[in-house]
């Protein structure tokens, strides 16, 4: 008789109905937007921090340069020391001295510009200072050259270059942060339900092979379809409790912020920034018709289709591994051994997709990573967004499943065996031997 279905339905509601489960169901989105929020809320104190800098120009070629903004205030200093400048800027507690020495030539002048203050400084307010520094220094040194600034200005040229394949679609530069996006993110995502849930399984083994219950179920049960059981069921709670914390998560970033009054845009690292700039267009802002064309011309169906396809398929080749090591060990300190050959392989993935994929997506490395059944669902669909031959992606796919399929008979070799062993720690030559049983 099938017991498979009742199995599966034991597992899901053992696992929703437990209390801790339902907890930190609704529980960790809170904190974790909690944890956000504080972070966002920090930042923007930190940015809303007003910095007065001193400035001792003895050259006094840029002080004039040095224009307040919200956050930054500027104090000339004349006729003073520096030893009375840093005496001043220490008393009056500044945030620091910005130093520049007497030199009539412009190149010994730029070789002479310190920067004194009682912690280190932040480095964008160094970069910020250098950038200001030298775009005067060197408006300067063109005027005295006798080049007319004004025309250099209107010299400059900006340059949008069109993108288009060779059938005629038209793309933009935004399309290509959006297929970065798309692919690392469902990337990632595969990743972490395979840690998390992976885990969530390997321990529920475990707890049922020391309370001896499994002696009990395994009487009536075969243990592939008890271990495929456990495998789906706890998939099913995990898929549950993800759509909560999608649906939590989600109302809560979006309430949360307007209650709090808490700007998320400060938390804007500056790499953020440099991605913002750059997919910006000419007029300092990313233009929603770029965004659009950006959407159009991903393969959504595929992409979905896919996604759906190579992470089941990739999560239940790790689960059942992870389910084949809860069944070999007595308790979760003996799994550690066992551990590295499962997360290896993992995080090669992620690897190969977060660095290689991204620069070249259709490159040797790349298109091999995506055929290999333990790195082909991470890398796969992180390439599908840039638009991977429909082949590739089906002999991927019977590829995993394949070795699925494998992986689900060796690891119930394991599982038929293990689970009934008690007291003794497993080593690899141990498993080589259940598996021959």
């Amino acid at each position: 008789m099938n017991h498979l279905p009742l199995i599966i339905k034991r597992e899901y509601f053992t696992k929703v109905r437990n209390k801790s489960f339902i907890i930190m169901t609704f529980l960790s989105p809170l904190i974790m937007i909690g944890l956000v929020l504080l972070v966002a809320y920090l930042s923007q104190i930190n940015n809303n921090d007003v910095k007065t800098i001193s400035i001792l120009d003895e050259s006094g070629l840029v002080k004039g340069f040095f224009e307040d903004s919200e956050t930054k205030k500027y104090h000339i200093l004349d006729n003073v020391t520096l030893e009375n400048a840093k005496t001043i800027s220490a008393e009056k507690e500044y945030y620091g001295l910005l130093h520049i020495e007497q030199f009539s030539d412009l190149e010994s002048l730029s070789k002479h510009i310190s920067f004194y203050s009682e912690e280190s400084p932040s480095q964008s307010l160094i970069s910020s200072l250098e950038s200001t520094i030298a775009k005067e220094l060197t408006n300067i040194k063109m005027k005295r050259d006798n080049i007319d600034l004004q025309k250099i200005e209107n010299s400059k040229i900006t340059v949008t270059v069109n993108q288009e394949n060779f059938n005629g679609e038209k793309t933009s530069k935004v399309d290509g942060y959006t297929k970065i996006a798309i692919g690392v993110a469902t990337g990632y995502l595969l990743f972490m339900f395979i840690i998390i849930y992976g885990n969530m399984i390997m321990r529920s083994v475990i707890e049922e092979k020391t309370s001896r219950i499994i002696e009990v179920i395994i009487s009536s049960v075969k243990p592939v379809q008890l271990m495929l059981g456990k495998i789906i069921g706890t998939s099913l709670a995990g898929v549950t409790q993800f759509t909560i914390w999608v649906i939590v998560g989600g109302a809560l970033m979006f309430i949360l912020p307007l209650v709090l009054g808490i700007d998320m845009s400060q938390m804007q690292t500056p790499q953020q920034q440099m991605v913002e700039q750059a997919m910006a267009g000419q007029n300092g802002s990313i233009e929603v018709q770029d965004i659009l064309l950006a959407i159009q011309s991903l393969p959504l169906v595929n992409l979905i289709i896919a996604f759906l396809l190579f992470f089941i398929s990739g999560y239940l080749l790790y689960s059942s591994l992870y389910a084949a090591i809860g069944a070999a060990v007595d308790n979760e300190t003996d799994t550690q051994q066992f551990m590295m050959p499962i997360i290896m392989p993992l995080i090669l993935a992620v690897y190969v997709g977060g660095f290689t994929v991204i620069e070249d997506p259709h490159g040797t490395v790349s298109t091999i990573f995506s055929f290999i059944p333990f790195t082909s669902p991470v890398v796969m669909l992180m390439r599908i967004p840039f638009g991977v031959p429909i082949w590739q992606q089906i002999v991927s796919l019977l590829i995993l499943i394949g070795t699925f399929t494998f992986t689900v008979w060796f690891a119930a070799k394991i599982y038929r065996v293990g689970i009934l062993m008690y007291g003794k720690k497993p080593s690899y030559k141990e498993l080589i031997k259940w598996i021959k049983y």
